[in-house]
């Protein structure tokens, strides 16, 4: 990360901290402010946040790898969350998530070498009388088909 960067990172995460406090509880709105605009966290905010804030970089980091739609790692444009709970299962998750995979050309936990998407699972999306549930960046699909969900797909593409 050049000096540049780094500083009007800084600067960005100074006027964070101004806007929700340098205390604990301000952690992770900052950590989601710093998600939405850069589509990850990277070290050196990790670091920087945890100076701001006065506590240890590990506390933020178990904050960031804790939360699913945290993440410390750069995702693709579009993020594609596939509901994995026993409910999705059950109503033909596995289909759907085969589908997905074959139309995006790789494995759910993986982003594509051109960063257009990332593949996850997410644990639970509160639609469970609706399965199988599919987020694409904020966007809530359900009862899916592996055909709808290509149809989804094409959409993003």
């Amino acid at each position: 990360m050049l000096v540049i960067e780094k500083e009007a990172l800084t600067t960005e995460i100074e006027g964070l901290v101004e806007e929700y406090g340098n205390t604990r509880e301000a952690l992770l709105p900052i950590l989601q402010q710093l998600q939405i605009r850069h589509g990850y966290i990277s070290d050196f905010a990790q670091q920087e946040v945890a100076r701001m804030l006065d506590i240890h970089p590990v506390e933020v980091y178990s904050v960031i790898s804790f939360y699913s739609f945290l993440s410390y790692v750069p995702k693709g444009r579009n993020v594609i969350r596939l509901c994995r709970t026993i409910c999705c299962d059950m109503a033909g998750k596995d289909a759907v998530q085969r589908a997905i995979e074959r139309e995006i050309g790789i494995p759910f936990g993986e982003t594509t070498k051109d960063h257009r998407f990332t593949l996850e699972f997410t644990n639970c999306m509160g639609m469970c009388d609706q399965g199988p549930a599919m987020l694409v960046n904020d966007d809530v699909y359900t009862k899916l088909t592996p055909r709808r969900a290509i149809e989804i797909l094409k959409q993003y593409k």
